[in-house]
């Protein structure tokens, strides 16, 4: 099943329109605004994808709220940064090499993992939060699942290597 939309919490929503319109490639569809505390508002701002489902950003104009919240999900929570993301699907390895090749040329820096079931790219967004392009490289088969079902009831699973990695620095990439 698809999402409709996804709702994150921007502190900057120049820099948030500049990095999901430029950088990521989406369109601005739609904003909404909101009564947001007793005197404040909020615009909803929605972007969509390119395939109709859309990731939303709240930009609050409400003065009862804390000066110190932080838009960036992990960090805010004292999670490992990569913890909570967002994954949006690559058609194959050169449609991600292309996005690959996007974001450094808006000036992101860019980790490339290859997990051997999948390929993804990763930067950040002006909210501090992993955003992430991902294809699948390999059909699941069943003993993929029999493994899947296997390692969730091992209480203490072994450890692997980390997958391989790259990361591509965007000061570098340009002419």
């Amino acid at each position: 099943m698809a999402f409709h939309h996804l709702a994150i919490a921007t502190r900057d929503v120049k820099a948030t329109h500049e990095f999901y319109t430029r950088a990521m490639g989406f369109a601005l569809a739609r904003v909404e605004v909101a009564r947001a505390g007793k005197r404040g508002f909020a615009k909803h701002l929605f972007y969509d994808t390119g395939n109709g489902e859309m990731i939303a950003f709240w930009d609050f104009h409400d003065a009862g709220l804390r000066d110190d919240w932080s838009p960036a999900i992990s960090d805010a929570l004292g999670l490992p940064h990569w913890a909570n993301h967002v994954a949006f699907a690559a058609r194959d390895l050169s449609d991600l090499e292309a996005r690959r090749h996007r974001w450094l040329e808006h000036g992101h820096d860019v980790t490339e993992i290859d997990h051997g079931w999948c390929s993804s790219i990763y930067t950040n967004d002006p909210n501090g939060i992993l955003v992430e392009f991902c294809t699948t490289t390999r059909a699941f088969e069943p003993a993929d699942r029999e493994e899947a079902l296997r390692l969730l009831e091992v209480a203490s699973p072994p450890v692997g290597a980390p997958p391989p990695s790259r990361i591509f620095r965007a000061a570098e990439h340009r002419h």
